[in-house]
């Protein structure tokens, strides 16, 4: 589990593809401080598992991709000499910062366009029709890793749904938030709680007649 505060800004070093997935090499400093093997590490949001740490290089870690994970992240467009956002797993009694963050990408969006401002700036993303119902203002997302709060949100039956944060400037500097560009894809996570609100309410509904 994950916080959605990012901890350092990252940078892939190789990514090589394999037939089935992709190994992806990171170089983090603080994340590998007291990383294992089979540690747990959100990459832009995606919670992968450490396979191997750098001999010689002991801030660099790699992990495996699978197919599924490609699919449904961004992860797939990454090469080498992008910023990663990333985070180690929460450890027991921590400071829960943020909200609660799987690492299990809901889905991808797009950055639309950004408003800035002197001491902040607006940012709208596209989401999937799907995930729109669980927003909600002064609510919770988590875009390439970073936990956020909702400022607005149009209908869940907007044909074309989006949502805006405010960022302030520590919030760009320090995550890769700071250097998307209209069109660039980012993983999104929606509100876990909301999820099992959604169907725990199903189960109590009455279950509509067949025609």
């Amino acid at each position: 589990m994950f916080t959605g505060l990012v901890e350092e800004k990252g940078v892939v070093t190789a990514v090589e593809t394999l037939d089935d997935a992709v190994r992806l090499s990171v170089r983090g400093p603080l994340v590998t401080s007291d990383a294992t093997h089979g540690a747990s590490i959100s990459v832009n949001g995606c919670c992968l598992t450490v396979t191997d740490l750098a001999a010689q290089d002991g801030d660099v870690f790699s992990a495996d991709v699978m197919a599924e994970s490609l699919d449904k992240t961004s992860l797939g467009d990454l090469a080498p000499g992008a910023e990663v956002n990333l985070e180690r797993a929460m450890a027991a009694g921590g400071r829960m910062g943020g909200h609660v963050v799987q690492g299990h990408v809901d889905g991808t969006g797009a950055l639309i366009d950004r408003t800035p401002s002197e001491h902040w700036e607006v940012l709208r993303f596209s989401l999937p029709a799907d995930l729109a119902r669980y927003l909600v203002p002064k609510g919770s997302i988590t875009v390439q890793g970073v936990s956020l709060t909702v400022v607005e949100v149009t209908d869940p039956q907007d044909p074309a749904p989006w949502f805006s944060v405010s960022l302030i400037p520590t919030t760009l500097a320090d995550t890769t938030l700071g250097t998307l560009a209209p069109g660039d894809r980012v993983n999104l996570e929606v509100d876990v709680l909301a999820k099992y609100v959604e169907r725990l309410l199903a189960a109590r509904l009455p279950k509509e007649n067949p025609a």
